[in-house]
C-alpha cells in the first residue's frame, strides 16, 4: 500500500494532534468537510473539538492563530489556496514574524499554503507564494518535494519549531506523487539534500520543480554530462553550505523556481553564489523560472508558462556550452 504526499500531510497533523494538547487545525472547511483537498478528512472524529472551521476571513484566521500562539498553543491554519494567504498579510508579516521580536514571546502558528499550478487553475489558484514570505525576517519557509519530507517537515514545523512557518506544500504532488511508507528518520528541514549526485552542474531547486529536474538531468545523462540536483527543501532560512559545496564539485549552477522570475528565491541562489563562491564557479550562474505574466489558464499555455523537465535540460545545455 502505497502513501500520497496528501496522506503524509494529513498523517503529519494527525500525529502532531496526537501528540501535543496544544496543537489545532484551524481553517475554512476544515471540519466536517475535511479541507478543499481533504488534507483534514476524518481528523474531527479523531480529534473533537481541535479541528475548528473558521469565517472567510483569512486576516481573522492568522489573527486568532497567533493570540492562540501566544497564550501556548501550536495552531496549523490552512490556507485554501496560497494566493488567498495575501487577505492575511498583515498578520503574518507584521504580527507573527515580529512577534518574538518585540515580545519575547515565541509564535509556533504552521500556515498550510497549498501552492503551484494545475491544469485550468488560472491566476487565482496557481501562484507560488514562498518568494514573498521568503523575505521577511522571523519567517520559516518550507517546500517539501517528495512524500517524506511532506510528513517530517510538518510535524517538525507544528512540534519543534517555535517561529512561524509557511509550509508550501504543491498542489501538484497531493495525488501524484506516492511513496511506499512513511519515514521513520528524517534529514532537518533546514538542510538541503542532494537529490541526485552529478560533477558537471548542479541544478538547485524545490518543490514541484525537483521531479523536473530529475527528469531533465536523466535526459543530459543520455548525453554524457551527470547533473548535481539540490532539493532546497526550506528556502528560509537557505541551506547556502549545501549548495556552495556542490558548486565546488561542478563548477556550474542552474536554479530552477516556479515563481516568477523578478527577485525570489533563485534570484537568491545565484546572488549567494556569485558572493559567496565566486571563485568556485567555472561559469556565469544563470536561473530559470516562470514566465513573468499571471498565471494562464488554458493548459497549453500554463504548460508553457512553468519551467519543464525540456526548458530546464535546454537552459543546462545552454549552461554547459559556456
Amino acid at each position: 500500500m502505497s502513501v500520497t504526499y496528501l496522506d503524509a500531510i494529513r498523517e503529519a497533523q494527525a500525529k502532531a494532534l496526537a501528540s501535543h494538547p496544544g496543537v489545532f487545525i484551524y481553517g475554512q472547511d476544515v471540519a466536517l468537510f475535511g479541507g478543499a483537498f481533504k488534507a483534514t478528512k476524518n481528523l474531527l472524529q479523531q480529534f473533537p473539538g481541535r479541528i475548528l472551521d473558521t469565517p472567510i476571513s483569512e486576516d481573522a484566521m492568522v489573527g486568532a492563530a497567533i493570540g492562540a500562539a501566544a497564550e501556548g498553543m501550536r495552531p496549523i491554519v490552512e490556507m485554501q489556496f496560497a494566493d488567498f494567504s495575501t487577505v492575511g498579510f498583515n498578520q503574518i508579516v507584521n504580527h507573527a514574524a515580529t512577534l518574538f521580536w518585540r515580545t519575547g514571546v515565541p509564535c509556533p502558528i504552521t500556515i498550510r499554503l497549498p501552492s503551484g499550478g494545475t491544469m485550468g487553475s488560472g491566476p487565482f489558484h496557481s501562484q507560488m507564494m514562498e518568494t514573498v514570505y521568503a523575505h521577511y525576517p522571523g519567517l520559516v519557509v518550507m517546500t517539501p518535494a517528495t512524500v517524506e519530507d511532506a510528513y517530517s517537515m510538518l510535524l517538525e514545523a507544528v512540534l519543534e519549531i517555535d517561529d512561524p512557518v509557511i509550509f508550501c506544500e504543491h498542489k501538484m504532488l497531493y495525488y501524484h506523487l506516492k511513496a511506499p511508507a512513511l519515514p521513520t528518520v528524517a534529514l532537518p528541514a533546514k538542510h538541503a539534500r542532494i537529490a541526485r549526485h552529478g560533477k558537471h552542474a548542479t541544478l538547485a531547486t524545490y518543490s514541484a520543480m525537483v521531479h523536473e529536474a530529475l527528469l531533465a538531468s536523466q535526459q543530459l545523462a543520455t548525453e554524457g554530462f551527470e547533473i548535481e540536483v539540490v532539493d532546497l527543501r526550506t528556502v528560509k532560512p537557505l541551506d547556502t553550505d549545501t549548495l556552495l559545496a556542490s558548486v565546488a564539485r561542478t563548477g556550474r549552477l542552474l536554479a530552477v523556481g516556479e515563481s516568477f522570475p523578478w527577485g525570489g528565491v533563485t534570484a537568491e541562489v545565484v546572488s549567494r553564489a556569485a558572493d559567496e563562491g565566486f571563485a568556485l564557479l567555472d561559469a556565469p550562474p544563470r536561473r530559470l523560472n516562470a514566465k513573468d505574466t499571471p498565471v494562464p489558464y488554458h493548459p497549453n499555455l500554463w504548460t508553457a508558462h512553468r519551467p519543464s523537465a525540456n526548458s530546464i535540460a535546454a537552459a543546462l545545455r545552454d549552461l554547459l556550452r559556456s
